[in-house]
This record gives C-alpha cells, sequence and structure tokens, in this order.
C-alpha cells in the first residue's frame, strides 16, 4: 500500500526581541545572525527533504523566510502553498507579553514542559484543542488530494505538534511533552486509513 509522505520542518529561530515575549500567531522575523550561522543545516535539509515534493508553509513570514534559506541551501525552488489553518496558535490578549506576565494571568497550572497548559484559554485566542482541530483536517485534506506524494510543511512548533496529537490520538496536554526544535525534522505518513509517526525533531547530528 503506498503512502503519502509528510516532512514537518518547524521555522528557524526568530529575532532576540521576539523571544522575551510570547509572540504567538503575529509576524515577527527570523534572527539574521541565525540565518548565517545556520547554513550548513539549511544544506542538510536541502539534501535530506525529498526531491520533486508538494511544499506548503504558513502565511507567516518566518516559514516562508525558512523555506526561502532551504531553497538557498540547495533544494530546486519549488512553488510555496500557504495555508492559514498551519499558523501558530492564537494566544489572542496573551500576544506580546513578556513571560513573567504570563504567570500572574495563569488559569491552570503551567505545563511542566511549556509556559501554560494545554486548557488554557487566552481571552481572545485559542486553546491547542483548536490547533489540533484544524491542523488535522488539513493534513486529511493534503493526504487526499496528493495520495502517493512527498509533502513538505514548513510551519510552527504548535501546528507540528498539533499534526502529531492527530496522528497519535494524542490529547492536547500530552502533546506538549513533545519538544519540537527550530529546523527540526519531523517525519510522518499516511498509510491507508492510518498514520505512523516516522520521527520526530530528525537533525543531522543525531542520525
Amino acid at each position: 500500500m503506498s503512502s503519502t509522505r509528510f516532512f514537518l520542518v518547524r521555522h528557524a529561530i526568530v529575532t532576540p526581541a521576539a523571544r522575551t515575549i510570547l509572540y504567538g500567531s503575529m509576524d515577527v522575523a527570523l534572527c539574521d545572525l541565525a540565518l548565517r550561522e545556520e547554513a550548513a543545516l539549511y544544506r542538510w535539509l536541502a539534501a535530506r527533504l525529498p526531491p520533486d515534493a508538494v511544499w506548503v508553509t504558513s502565511p507567516l513570514q518566518r516559514t516562508k523566510a525558512t523555506a526561502a534559506a532551504i531553497f538557498a541551501g540547495g533544494y530546486a525552488p519549488a512553488p510555496l502553498t500557504e495555508e492559514a489553518d498551519l499558523v501558530e496558535q492564537h494566544l489572542g490578549e496573551w500576544q506580546g507579553i513578556t513571560h513573567e506576565e504570563l504567570v500572574e494571568r495563569l488559569t491552570h497550572p503551567a505545563h511542566p514542559f511549556w509556559p501554560h497548559g494545554a486548557d488554557e484559554h487566552p481571552p481572545g485566542g485559542e486553546r491547542l484543542s483548536d490547533v489540533i482541530a484544524r491542523v488535522g483536517p488539513l493534513l486529511e485534506d493534503y493526504a487526499a488530494r496528493h495520495a502517493g506524494r512527498d509533502i513538505v510543511i514548513v510551519a510552527h512548533g504548535g501546528s507540528i505538534r498539533a499534526a502529531i496529537a492527530h496522528a497519535m490520538g494524542l490529547k492536547p496536554q500530552q502533546v506538549l511533552h513533545f519538544s519540537i526544535k527550530n529546523l527540526g525534522l519531523t517525519r510522518l505518513e499516511k498509510v491507508g486509513p492510518d498514520w505512523r509517526v516516522a520521527a520526530v525533531n530528525e537533525e543531522p547530528w543525531t542520525l
């Protein structure tokens, strides 16, 4: 039975100023210094990602700039399709506040490995379950429309966790245990009606 393979790359690290706040779905830029220093990693991704793949990003500039850097690293440039359902979790009124300010606004205990728990509903924003609810159907749609193809998705930590949760049937709080690294490669496969997780955070120095 043929499989549809998804290669999910989290965008590169963002500017130092953005890392001091909760930026969520804000359209923040990548760190210029990191773009230069991580040239070898972009070359590795360019060689590791399958040729002739369908390329998809979120509408945010940090994912499109990451795709452009992979193309510059040696992958033959491909058309990019932007999908709004791939954006990072929208944190509503929390977007732009500092991590210290967040502590005062939590209504549930923070997750051991994340600033807030999955059940938190930021005023005017989304729960993690909302992200899973939009990413899951998008994956299923692409698996149906591009059956047997390879699909590269450049997205965000939240949307990649949502993809893993959808593939594995995990609860939102459980999937926060996954650390999704910047420029780490996560591979999912749709085989018939079933999903398989082939790798999470694949990197050249861990192979």
